[in-house]
């Protein structure tokens, strides 16, 4: 499986962006999508999730704010994040599961994306 993330740049705060992560490989449609962030000097940090059975949750920083989706048919996820803040910013992942489920860790996803830079200026 392979994960190509894009949708990244520069943003001022209050303004929105929306994230894509494309997937190569099987079965994309039984596996849960997630996404996580990494900000300067920080431990990476858990986003969203969305099931297979199209459940989603969010991280308490970004609930309200970001909303998670995804298209089967395109073997694709998505992370639209409105009223983006300056904290907000970091290098966005996507990350897949092997399972359908909801978790949080890191460790629980198999496949990860490259990445992409997403900065919010004050």
């Amino acid at each position: 499986v392979q994960l190509q993330t894009s949708g990244g740049g520069l943003v001022q705060t209050g303004g929105s962006l929306r994230l894509s992560c494309a997937s190569s490989g099987g079965a994309f449609s039984s596996r849960a999508m997630g996404w996580f962030r990494q900000a300067p000097g920080k431990e990476r940090e858990w986003v969203a999730t969305i099931t297979s059975g199209d459940s989603k949750y969010y991280g308490d920083s970004v609930k309200g704010r970001f909303t998670i989706s995804r298209d089967n048919a395109k073997n694709a996820v998505y992370l639209q994040m409105n009223s983006l803040k300056p904290e907000d910013t970091a290098i966005y992942y996507c990350a897949v599961r092997g399972g359908g489920g909801w978790a949080i860790r890191e460790t629980s996803y198999d496949y990860w994306g490259q990445g992409t830079l997403v900065t919010v200026s004050s």
